[in-house]
């Protein structure tokens, strides 16, 4: 039986505190969840982009006050 391999935290705290550039607080805050969120979202996957036209018309619908 093979051991699982040990968890990439390097490169999971590169991406979080270097790519996104989350504070500490901010990027041990993040649940496993949350940084796997913003991983697929920096690579481009479902959900990690919006239309220009979609955008808009949230910011219309819901403005900064």
């Amino acid at each position: 039986m093979t051991a699982p391999a040990a968890f990439p935290w390097e490169e999971v705290m590169a991406f979080g505190l270097g790519r996104l550039a989350w504070s500490p607080e901010q990027f041990w805050a993040a649940t496993p969840r949350e940084i796997a969120a913003a991983l697929k979202a920096q690579r481009g996957g479902a959900g990690g982009t919006t239309e220009r036209v979609t955008l808009a018309a949230l910011m219309a619908a819901y403005p900064d006050a």
